[in-house]
């Protein structure tokens, strides 16, 4: 298994950010570049090898003199051209603006538009520009608030009418609340007053939550580090609520004394399998005294965000996906259920792109997503001896790429368009064989680039589903309903109650993210089947009380010495909290973790299996599950 390893570069690259655009990645950073422009950038394919490009700008000349601080960019990509927000000024007085250009490397021109702070405050840095699920545009920003109980930098929100242009109306969304964000007890240039910061806004969407992540504190303190706060929506009267405390609720991501000092200011991007979030941050080197880049694997356990980090020795690297190059014609996607992604234009003025869906040999397509001349996307499902066209989404730029996914579960199809929802529906699977895939374009491949199909499957567990069988999961015993937004289990009636869900994989990953709910049986727990095969259960990893804490049964090994082997999670363990179990199943090992804690590994078959969940005299919920297959 490849590896990779902190800093992933190891020169100075202060308060990263990374765009993924076509398959690939590029970074850019706060300051100067060796080449005298602002702004650095890398490029990578994999996130973890990187190599350096051109600085993004030439140095602004406001009134003839320089402005000594470039400070966070960001960039955006926005109907085939890439805006780079950023902060400018001499760190007293600082803006944000805007420069344009028309690939990821540059390079990009000031657009001559100061989008904040407004009037009369001098400061805004941090310019944080989010999609949200409706379509709408966002900027995110940190700026100076003289009158607020705890005195300093938070952050606020306004809604993009353009690239350009702001409306006008920011909004405080999270401030200073603990002293873990105290930046300095009575910071000199500001007056000798006690300063707090709350800065690096990013922010994410899931399961109808906002999650706003940011830095809080100085880095030379022990309690710096990036948390989060969450909303559900973005027009919220008051403030996001806070996750961490700093006392009972720690940062996300925090200094370890020793090992890592001062990691902050991330963004967030989706490695190359489509699927694992990585939280991109810097840290200091102390030797070299600069911020270098890393990177570590985002993840959720219920409505808790978690980053698996900051690493400090060798870990799993992301994730390719199964397929990478283009094709021509129709080719089977190897697994009933999969992820395709691919970016799709119309290099002439006429015609159609997209992508096919067949599910059964020798028939026309179930779908097909096409983008069109006159700039709308277009589902064509069969019905019948006919098909159905539906005019899905309008606004687009027919010659600029747009990002097309299809998620295939079985029977069910989800489609998004440059990261936003579009279609949901189900088809009719052959049982024979999995489907084939087809680009559709009358220019052949020069309409597409960035194409990876990744083998697997996530379920979520929206309500729309109607029920688990929806979704693909077999009742084997007890009761399993959907419930909110969670898969539900409780063994009414019986001493277990069990569910599984295929296809059959070789070698995958398995992430689960499951709760004990209040009432359980002194004896009762969760438990997983991490490699159920067609003639076999295959080892169950179960959740027992060991003395006063709680600890993974690992039952039915292969040729073990033992019944049972305990794995201890750690003391403060709460199983009524959702918990995050990670799961590899390679080459005849099964390496079991809790978050990013290694709990051990142990032998397995090697035939191809698929997981199961148990609910064993007791009542689970579980959030979330993901199982991604490699190439």
């Amino acid at each position: 298994m490849a590896t990779y390893e902190n800093p992933v570069y190891p020169r100075s690259f202060p308060d990263p950010f990374v765009l993924e655009h076509r398959g690939e990645y590029w970074a850019y950073c706060t300051g100067p570049w060796p080449d005298g422009r602002r702004f650095g950038i890398l490029y990578s394919r994999d996130l973890v090898a990187w190599r350096p490009l051109a600085g993004a700008l030439a140095p602004l000349r406001p009134e003839g003199a320089d402005w000594p601080c470039y400070w966070a960019p960001e960039v955006a990509y926005w109907e085939g051209r890439f805006f780079l927000y950023y902060s400018v000024g001499d760190e007293e007085r600082m803006e944000i603006r805007v420069a344009e250009a028309e690939r990821p490397e540059g390079p990009f021109a000031d657009s001559g538009r100061r989008l904040a702070p407004q009037p009369p405050d001098p400061f805004a840095i941090d310019a944080h520009p989010f999609l949200a699920p409706d379509g709408s545009r966002w900027l995110f920003y940190a700026t100076d608030f003289l009158a607020h109980s705890h005195v300093g930098t938070g952050i606020v929100a306004d809604r993009l009418e353009d690239p350009w242009t702001l409306a006008g109306a920011p909004r405080p969304i999270t401030r200073a609340l603990y002293d873990w964000q105290v930046y300095h007890p009575n910071r000199p240039e500001k007056g000798g007053v006690r300063w707090h910061t709350v800065e690096g806004p990013f922010v994410l969407f899931r399961k109808g939550l906002y999650y706003e992540m940011y830095s809080g504190g100085n880095w030379q303190n022990p309690t710096y580090g990036v948390s989060y706060a969450v909303s559900d929506t973005l027009e919220a009267p008051g403030e996001w609520a806070q996750a961490a405390d700093g006392e009972r609720v720690l940062p996300v991501l925090r200094t370890l004394p020793g090992k890592v000092i001062g990691p902050g200011h991330n963004s967030v991007v989706r490695g190359p399998d489509h699927r694992q979030l990585w939280c991109v941050y810097h840290r200091w080197d102390v030797e070299r005294g600069e911020r270098v880049m890393a990177i570590d694997p985002l993840d959720w356990a219920g409505e808790r965000l978690l980053v698996l980090g900051p690493s400090t020795g060798p870990r799993p690297a992301p994730r390719l996906p199964a397929v990478t190059e283009l094709f021509a014609g129709r080719r089977p996607a190897g697994a009933s259920s999969f992820l395709a992604v691919v970016s799709a234009r119309l290099p002439g003025k006429e015609g159609t792109c997209g992508i096919g869906l067949y599910a059964r040999a020798g028939q026309p397509p179930d779908l097909q997503l096409l983008l069109t001349a006159e700039g709308r996307a277009v589902l064509v499902l069969a019905e019948g001896d006919g098909e159905e066209r539906l005019d899905l989404r309008g606004g687009l730029s027919p010659g600029a790429f747009h990002k097309i996914a299809m998620e295939v579960d079985g029977a069910r199809v989800g489609l998004s368009l440059d990261d936003l929802p579009l279609w949901s529906g189900r088809i009719a699977p052959s049982p024979a064989a999995p489907p084939e895939l087809a680009l559709l374009a009358p220019e052949g491949r020069d309409a597409f680039s960035g194409f990876s199909l990744t083998l697997g499957w996530e379920d979520l567990f929206y309500p729309e589903a109607g029920d688990p069988a929806g979704l693909g999961w077999e009742v084997l015993s007890g009761t399993w309903r959907l419930t909110g937004r969670e898969l539900a289990g409780e063994a009414e009636g019986t001493e277990t109650a069990e569910i599984v869900k295929g296809p059959l994989f070789a070698d995958y990953e398995l992430v689960v993210n499951l709760r004990l709910l209040p009432g359980a049986a002194p004896d009762g727990g969760w438990g997983i089947h991490p490699a159920r095969t067609v003639s076999k259960p295959g080892p169950l990893l179960a959740l027992v009380r060991s003395g006063a804490g709680w600890a993974l049964a690992v039952r039915g090994l292969e040729g073990a010495e033992r019944s049972e082997r305990l794995l201890a999670f750690p003391v403060g363990f709460t199983p009524t909290f959702f918990q995050q179990i990670r799961i590899e199943k390679a080459g005849g090992c099964l390496a079991i973790a809790w978050e990013d804690h290694s709990l051990g590994e142990f032998a397995v078959s090697l035939e191809p299996a698929r997981p199961g969940l148990q609910v064993r005299r007791a009542a689970a919920e579980v959030d979330a599950v993901r199982v991604t297959a490699p190439r």
